[in-house]
């Protein structure tokens, strides 16, 4: 069944219809990547394959794979005044992302991250951030994101940035809490949508350890003080709704993965731009599992993106299970 958009909003401030326009405030580094058949243990040396360098970034990522299916994106973010900054911002650019709001800092380098994909797919994650520390609440005074139709957030910068950010934002707030980190309850109950790993929820519920069963996903979820609307994404199984009281877990299409990288990415600016066309969350992440299933089949962060036509022009709601 084909859900039709909406005009009202879906997030919980009210916001003008026509508002499409997407601010995403977060992270720009440069991935260095090395393949490898097995991650070392600890104290070892393995042999890789042959380095390859992409753009990449959890924010800068996120802005890329929202224009490329389509909506207006602004990018908000540091670079440092080198070859690799200006890289950065020519791939944002080349993508059509507005970075009028991206600084180049001097006197620091700009964002690196060292990655290291196995032979399942699985990667492992070392973040420089460089110039993205010095991303400061008051780089956020000169953008548009009160005009935003949503404000999509992510943690590679300054907390206190995150929280500036989605306090100045009178659409919708999308979160994604990667890396984990603790997080002041007052943005929490700033966020909207809430888009965590089981990690990363597990870390923001305060659990002893990460939950493995649905139904515990579930439980954490609930106990979280602030968001009503969380999308935890389960990897290869998919992604679990929880939206008041309803959930709904929607499997991710059987595909052959070669690097998770930036699939998390994909899903979240997926998600958010569907929401921002009106989808209802179900069937927003139901897109969204189709557009990280099409990243992991490709090497790289931003290279790995897909368009609009890869994962289909419209989103529709998606046959799911209840926990």
């Amino acid at each position: 069944m084909t859900e039709e958009p909406r005009t009202q909003s879906t997030g919980s401030r009210d916001r003008p219809a026509a508002a499409r326009r997407i601010a995403v405030v977060g992270s720009a580094n440069l991935d260095v990547v090395v393949p490898v058949d097995r991650h070392p243990r600890l104290g070892e040396t393995v042999i890789g394959g042959d380095a390859y360098r992409v753009p990449g970034g959890k924010g800068a990522n996120q802005a890329v794979a929202c224009a490329r299916l389509g909506a207006s994106t602004a990018f908000i973010g540091c670079i440092g005044e080198d070859d690799v900054g200006h890289t950065l911002r020519q791939s944002l650019v080349d993508d059509g992302v507005d970075v009028d709001g991206l600084t180049a800092t001097p006197g620091v380098p700009s964002g690196l991250a060292l990655i290291v994909v196995d032979g399942s797919a699985e990667n492992t994650i070392v973040v420089s951030p460089g110039a993205n520390a010095r991303l400061a609440p008051a780089h956020l005074s000169s953008s548009s994101l009160a005009d935003a139709a949503a404000v999509l957030l992510q943690l590679e910068i300054p907390v206190p940035t995150v929280a500036a950010a989605a306090a100045a934002a009178t659409g919708l707030v999308v979160l994604n809490p990667a890396p984990a980190t603790e997080l002041p309850d007052e943005l929490l109950r700033s966020v909207d949508v809430l888009v965590p790993n089981r990690s990363e929820l597990a870390l923001l519920a305060k659990a002893a350890r990460e939950p493995t069963g649905q139904d515990e996903v579930v439980d954490l979820a609930r106990v979280l003080d602030g968001p009503s609307r969380v999308v935890v994404t389960l990897g290869s199984e998919g992604a679990l709704v929880v939206d008041d009281d309803r959930t709904v877990h929607l499997p991710a299409p059987q595909v052959d993965a070669v690097d998770a990288t930036a699939a998390g990415d994909s899903f979240c600016a997926a998600l958010t731009v569907a929401l921002t066309e009106g989808a209802g969350l179900e069937a927003a992440a139901g897109w969204a599992t189709r557009g990280a299933a099409v990243t992991v089949t490709r090497r790289g962060a931003q290279p790995s993106l897909p368009r609009r036509d890869e994962i289909g022009h419209t989103w529709r709601a998606q046959e799911g299970t209840s926990p």
